[in-house]
């Protein structure tokens, strides 16, 4: 029975580090939801008397604090227009990968840095003709600090692999370079906030051929409106603000995982990038 208790708080726990929980807030669960909650008994810790505390003065109780797993810095508060405008002046200014890698580790106009683990930039060679541009780092990701490195990863190195290309010849990033909490899908203001440096990312990188994998990636860098299974196959001209290459969508493959029946579509896809980089 006791092994069963504890098979059953592991596979608990490894929910809710998949959710993204990182914080106790609580030894007691409480329904928040019912009427007046119940009182609760904070812990306190006494403090000691200062030294130009009066004689005969009590000390003060310290006041409560709720233990947290992990502590991070919290993010400059900056208004959404504002951070989208310290975004622009910051990537503007990168003349290099490596300038621009170094100014995100240090913008603090996304709240998604004071939750995620590190920074997911790129992984591949930024020299390759064909970049690929996903939605956000997932937990794996979060933990490596490279992009696509979970199942969704691998299944990526397979589809690359059927039109002979690798991480060597391929350079790989995301619109926002930070994990949302429990593999959410970013916000558009999280994703507006991130744009410019992702803009600049693919400016610096100058590929001939850039792939939007998912909805939120073609639409966040492409302004298409329509989903991903009316915008995949179709070729769009990119500005990359040097000039102008080609550029296609198509399924994300972490959505390939869920939906196995839509990789025939991903891979009439992916045999248009590969006759594009062959012409």
């Amino acid at each position: 029975m006791t092994a069963d208790r504890d098979l059953t708080a592991r596979a608990l726990l490894a929910f809710y580090q998949e959710a993204g929980v990182d914080a106790l807030v609580g030894e007691t669960p409480i329904d928040r939801l019912a009427g007046d909650l119940p009182p609760t008994a904070p812990q306190v810790e006494t403090a000691q008397p200062s030294a130009d505390a009066g004689f005969g003065e009590a000390a003060r109780p310290a006041p409560a604090r709720v233990p947290e797993l992990r502590e991070r810095p919290s993010a400059a508060v900056l208004s959404p227009d504002a951070a989208v405008m310290a975004a622009r002046e910051a990537a503007k200014s990168a003349g290099s990968l490596a300038d621009l890698k170094a100014m995100l580790e240090r913008f603090e106009g996304c709240a998604l840095r004071t939750t995620a683990t590190q920074l997911v930039f790129a992984d591949g060679d930024p020299r390759a003709r064909v970049m690929f541009v996903g939605e956000a780092p997932g937990r794996d990701e979060d933990i490596e600090g490279l992009p696509f490195v979970g199942r969704s990863g691998k299944l990526l190195d397979r589809m690359m692999a059927a039109i002979g290309l690798d991480r060597s010849s391929a350079y790989i990033a995301n619109i926002v370079p930070w994990r949302p909490p429990g593999n959410r899908t970013p916000t558009p203001q999280e994703s507006a906030i991130c744009l410019p440096f992702t803009l600049r990312q693919i400016e610096l990188a100058d590929p001939d051929i850039l792939v939007c994998l998912g909805g939120p990636s073609a639409q966040t860098l492409l302004g298409v409106k329509d989903g991903i299974k009316r915008t995949r196959g179709k070729w769009f001209a990119f500005h990359t603000g040097t000039r102008e290459i080609r550029a296609i969508a198509t399924f994300h493959p972490a959505y390939l995982l869920r939906s196995p029946l839509e990789k025939r579509f991903a891979w009439r896809d992916f045999l248009a990038v590969k006759k594009a980089l062959d012409s």
